[in-house]
C-alpha cells in the first residue's frame, strides 16, 4: 500500500523540488510524465511518496488560481511592486500589471517604493490617488520606514512580489525580514532598469505569511490570454459593469457604454481604460 503524504511546494531549482508539510521540509522529483504534461510549481500542493532514501511527487492537488509569469500558484495577492524612480514610474505597467493578476484571479496589491528619492512627487502621488479611489489598497515601503500597514496584510497570506526589475522587491524582503539577506544589485544607468536578481521563484516565511519573490519583468504579453472577461477583473469599471445597453458590451465602439461615459466624465482613470482598450485591440488583431 502506498503511503500518500501531502505538502506545499515552497521552492524549485532545476529538477530539485523542496516540499514543506506540517513537521519538516523534504526534497522531491516528480514523476517523468508530470514533467511533460503538467510541471507542478511553487505554491502546488501536492501528494509524494517516500521510496528508500528519496521522495517523488505523484500528483498535484487542484489549484485556486495559476499566474504564468512569474510561474506559482495557490496565491491569496500579488504586491505590484511599484518604483517612483530608478525605474521611473510608469502607470501604464502598473496597469498592465494590475490586469495580469486580476486575470490570473488574484487580488492586486500596489506597493509603492523609493519615495524618498522625489524631489516633486506630488503628480505621481496625485496618480497613485486614483487608484485607492478605484478601490485598491495602496502601500508604500521605504528604507528607515516601519513598514507596519505592509506587515498588516501581508499577516496570514500567500503573497507574490511582482514587478519591474530593480523595482526594489528583494530590498523590500530583506527590509522585513533582514535575515534574508538576499543579493541586490545596482541599477543599470546604461539599460535604465535593474539586473535581475532573483534566479529562481521561492516561497520565504514572512510577517505569518508566505512571500515569493520572483524574476521582475518589464514587458507583458496578453495574446495568449483570454481577455474577454478582463473588464469585470478592473475596480475602476465595477460600479458600470453591468449598465451598458447591450450585455455583451466591450467598451470600444459599442454605442451607449456606461464605461466610455464614466471616462468622458472622468470617473475612470483614463490611463486604466486606455490600457484596457490597447490590449483589447490588440487582442483583436491575434484572433
Amino acid at each position: 500500500m502506498i503511503n500518500m503524504q501531502q505538502g506545499r511546494i515552497i521552492k524549485i531549482i532545476s529538477n530539485q523540488y523542496t516540499i514543506q508539510n506540517e513537521k519538516e521540509e523534504i526534497i522531491a522529483k516528480p514523476r517523468g510524465k508530470m514533467r511533460q504534461h503538467e510541471a507542478p510549481v511553487v505554491g502546488d500542493f501536492v501528494e509524494y511518496e517516500k521510496i528508500e532514501d528519496s521522495y517523488r511527487i505523484h500528483k498535484v492537488l487542484p489549484r485556486t488560481n495559476r499566474l504564468l509569469r512569474p510561474a506559482i500558484a495557490n496565491v491569496d495577492q500579488a504586491l505590484i511592486v511599484t518604483s517612483l524612480k530608478d525605474p521611473d514610474y510608469s502607470c501604464h505597467l502598473l496597469n498592465r500589471l494590475i490586469f495580469l493578476v486580476g486575470l490570473a484571479g488574484v487580488k492586486p496589491v500596489i506597493c509603492v517604493t523609493k519615495l524618498d528619492l522625489l524631489n516633486q512627487p506630488e503628480e505621481i502621488l496625485a496618480d497613485l490617488e486614483k487608484y485607492k479611489k478605484a478601490g485598491y489598497d495602496v502601500v508604500f515601503s521605504n528604507p528607515g520606514s516601519d513598514d507596519k500597514e505592509l506587515q498588516e496584510i501581508l499577516n496570514g497570506k500567500v503573497s507574490v512580489l511582482c514587478g519591474q526589475s530593480g523595482a526594489g522587491k528583494s530590498s523590500l524582503l530583506n527590509r522585513l525580514n533582514p535575515d534574508f539577506e538576499l543579493q541586490t544589485q545596482a541599477i543599470s544607468k546604461a539599460l535604465g532598469r535593474g539586473k535581475h536578481t532573483t534566479r529562481y521563484c521561492q516561497l520565504h516565511h514572512v510577517c505569518d505569511g508566505l512571500v515569493a519573490d520572483t524574476p521582475g519583468f518589464s514587458s507583458l504579453d496578453f495574446t495568449r490570454l483570454d481577455t474577454s472577461h478582463l473588464d469585470a477583473c478592473i475596480l475602476d469599471f465595477k460600479p458600470y459593469i453591468h449598465t451598458c445597453r447591450f450585455k455583451d458590451c466591450r467598451h470600444l465602439n459599442e454605442p451607449d457604454c456606461k464605461i466610455k461615459e464614466a471616462v468622458e466624465n472622468g470617473q475612470i482613470n483614463p490611463s486604466v481604460y486606455e490600457d484596457y482598450k490597447n490590449i483589447m485591440e490588440e487582442r483583436g488583431k491575434k484572433l
